[in-house]
């Protein structure tokens, strides 16, 4: 169902208000269970340049080695207390991303207007996999992980995005070559084919040359402050962020320092009331 919900306004620090918990829980059940996760990519950056948010930013990411990825997934619903679960491919047939979401249940937000997903206030969880140790067959494994994450995220997105013209055909096509749950399953499959064990590079796929790193530069997780409080990170986050950003202490222009706005944001609604009350089918 394509809904014509139109972007609504909200306050960043009601955003913020509402991730930090999220944070907070998935931390707490992390140390509880022992697994390791870490602040990454915008969010570490934050944590190193700001000691909390990117002041114009307004997601949050984590990564974990994939084994531990995969136990937090198997046992979120056990684990995490209400309103916070986890989201992926495993519980929501109309998931259109290769990585698990720890969200606020009682609350909806709606990304963009391409992707007519409801979920709730949320922090992106992206697993570390193994990379191989020839630079050949790593280009290899990024070429084939790009071509279906590609098709994943076409295959996902409302087909009439550009309306009902010649652009809509191909990702109709798709519609009819590919289910969700296939393409999900092939694409896994890619990110999994190293075991993170087994391998001295690690890499976060959905950065693809940025996110191999050495498997030292990881580590076992060192603490860090993140607006206020003390979290996990990388053993050596400035190696990690100069992989990603380079030169990342120096400001980007200010016509860079944007914020990402949601197309639709309700801090009061439970996201499974907003799919009901708006009638909407989760098929794959």
């Amino acid at each position: 169902m394509r809904l014509t919900t139109e972007s609504v306004h909200y306050e960043l620090s009601e955003l913020r208000d509402k991730q930090l918990p999220v944070l907070r829980c998935i931390d707490q059940v992390c140390r509880q269970h022992n697994l390791h996760y870490y602040l990454w990519a915008g969010t570490l950056l934050g944590a190193v340049r700001h000691k909390g948010f990117i002041p114009w930013d307004d997601d949050m990411d984590i990564a974990m080695p994939r084994p531990d990825y995969e136990r937090l997934v198997q046992h979120a619903h056990e684990w995490l207390p209400a309103p916070f679960e986890v989201i992926g491919s495993h519980n929501r047939p109309d998931y259109p991303y290769p990585f698990i979401k720890v969200i606020d249940g009682s609350t909806t937000l709606i990304e963009r207007p391409d992707f007519m997903f409801p979920e709730g206030v949320f922090i992106d969880i992206f697993p570390l996999d193994g990379y191989p140790a020839s630079d050949k067959e790593g280009r290899k494994l990024l070429s084939r992980y790009h071509f279906w994450r590609h098709l994943l995220f076409l295959r996902g997105r409302d087909p009439f995005k550009h309306g009902h013209g010649p652009r809509s055909w191909w990702p109709l096509l798709l519609h009819k070559m590919f289910s969700l749950a296939w393409l999900q399953n092939k694409v896994q499959g890619i990110m999994k084919k190293y075991p993170y064990e087994k391998c001295a590079r690690v890499i976060e796929m959905d950065y693809l040359e940025r996110g191999i790193v050495p498997k030292g530069w990881i580590g076992n997780g060192a603490p860090i402050q993140f607006q206020g409080e003390t979290y996990q990170t990388v053993d050596n986050p400035d190696a990690c962020l100069h992989s990603f950003y380079g030169d990342y202490m120096t400001l980007p222009p200010k016509e860079k320092q944007v914020q990402h706005v949601y197309l639709y944001v309700d801090f009061n609604t439970p996201y499974r009331q907003y799919i009901a009350q708006n009638n909407i089918t989760l098929s794959e």
